[in-house]
């Protein structure tokens, strides 16, 4: 029988249209090395890679009559030049025009009838770099059977160690309509109560597929002080048009360890507190009203797993066990003028949810709908999905990356940026990554709604320099 998709995993694919594509992705910048790191080169690595992963080499196939959920098979015309694709830009390429294709790729659908990941090797960058631009989509990512491809291709030694099958990559033949059928049926009989689940969820309704996903969710919400009360009115939230923008943020990771230093808290808290002042500015840019009170409301993932070197091991690996997440509604303080202060507010919010238990444990969400997301990013996306239009203006994921050089076929990774999606009527998603040193930030907005997402961009690296201001040297 072949593997089916959790009804969690399926939802993504029956939620998605051309304004909400359901992938993740990631931006990379590497140094190219003396000698390698071409198209060629690059293929070959990532081909040996997809030994470690054998769902990387798999399709969706939908059963017939929709009797149960879609299951994954061998795709037998896999063609790995049409996964792992070449683009360049004019000489000498800039970081302003790396970001324009960015948002042009991550606007478009993944194709479904093949399997569902894209790398785009960018060449032609200034100084002498190459950047990869990853998509995986959500329905591929459980922790189980696939982790997200930018994971796949990274390693901490510049030497190309991948693990390769005994015998070359052999597709197991595709299973007809008829034994689909029947392996549907076999499980109806064993699960009778998925039949009608599957027939609702994909042909009554496509955002039925959540309902009972998101109901459940909102429950364990329900704790939340801050859910008693709708997220405030913002311009982070309106119709999601189908075209993108991206924009990046840079700070020191060291920076941020001397303003927690001097002010107690966590980076997460300091983060938090610097996209507060930024939203703040923003909002105030755009002739917003912002009073004392005014929050914005973040959905934000957080690893509870203590600092240590098995963290870093972990964080490599992007394996974050069910137990060591959890997920925050956080009132971020854009009506407070000082940093310091915001800083202050945050770290009690943020305390407050940890003492009292007012948080979604991955393992809460785990036993609802099955799913095993490899990272936090992926964790926020997929709950994002089903909660944006209730609970918050704006998603964060904060992904505590190693502080040690990665590599991919022997060229070292100089920045990471994340590219979390947007869900309906939400015009931010902020993911941030902590690596060797840096904290990068990728900010994924809808073209419409935010045209000015550069803007909070810069204003975001002018809030950190304000919080870096409040430490006595």
């Amino acid at each position: 029988m072949s593997d089916r998709l959790s009804a969690l995993d399926a939802s993504f694919l029956y939620l998605e249209d051309h304004t909400t594509p359901m992938h993740v992705g990631g931006v990379a910048v590497f140094r190219r090395p003396s000698s390698g790191f071409d198209y060629d080169s690059v293929v070959s690595f990532i081909e040996r890679k997809l030994a470690l992963v054998p769902r990387y080499r798999q399709k969706v196939v939908q059963i017939p009559g929709r009797l149960a959920r879609p299951v994954w098979v061998d795709d037998r015309n896999f063609d790995i030049s049409y996964h792992v694709r070449r683009s360049a830009l004019p000489k000498p390429g800039n970081d302003e025009q790396l970001h324009d294709l960015t948002q042009r790729l991550m606007s478009r659908k993944l194709d479904t009838t093949r399997p569902l990941w894209e790398v785009y090797l960018v060449e032609g960058l200034s100084d002498d770099r190459t950047a990869v631009i990853t998509k995986t989509h959500q329905a591929m990512i459980d922790g189980i059977g696939a982790i997200d491809i930018g994971q796949l291709i990274l390693q901490t030694t510049p030497a190309d160690s991948p693990a390769e099958p005994a015998d070359p990559w052999l597709p197991r033949p595709e299973p007809g309509a008829v034994q689909l059928a029947v392996d549907a049926v076999t499980e109806a009989v064993r699960r009778p109560g998925e039949v009608v689940e599957n027939i609702r969820a994909t042909t009554v309704d496509a955002t039925a597929t959540l309902r009972k996903f998101s109901g459940a969710v909102a429950g364990l919400y329900s704790a939340l002080r801050t859910a008693a009360v709708p997220p405030p009115g913002t311009p982070l939230n309106g119709t999601t048009s189908s075209q993108r923008r991206f924009a990046v943020a840079r700070a020191r990771l060291e920076d941020l360890r001397n303003v927690r230093r001097q002010h107690g808290g966590t980076i997460n808290d300091v983060v938090l507190a610097v996209l507060a002042g930024a939203f703040r500015n923003w909002l105030l840019s755009r002739g917003e009203a912002v009073t004392t009170r005014s929050t914005v409301r973040a959905m934000v993932p957080v690893s509870v797993r203590a600092d240590g070197p098995a963290a870093v091991t972990r964080a490599e690996l992007g394996d974050l066990p069910f137990d060591e997440v959890s997920s925050y509604l956080v009132d971020l303080p854009v009506g407070e003028p000082s940093p310091s202060i915001r800083l202050h507010q945050v770290s009690h919010a943020m305390r407050a949810h940890a003492e009292s238990g007012q948080s979604v444990g991955a393992d809460a969400l785990v036993r609802l709908s099955g799913f095993a997301p490899p990272t936090l990013h992926a964790l926020g996306a997929r709950v994002a999905s089903g909660l944006s239009n209730r609970l918050f203006n704006v998603l964060v994921t904060n992904v505590p990356g190693p502080q040690v050089p990665l590599y991919a076929a022997g060229a070292p990774m100089s920045e990471i940026f994340p590219v979390v999606p947007l869900v309906k009527n939400q015009s931010l998603a902020v993911g941030i990554t902590s690596y060797n040193g840096g904290l990068f930030i990728g900010l994924n907005a809808d073209r419409a709604a935010m045209p000015d997402v550069d803007v909070l961009a810069a204003m975001i690296e002018e809030s950190v320099a304000e919080m870096i201001g409040t430490v006595e040297v």
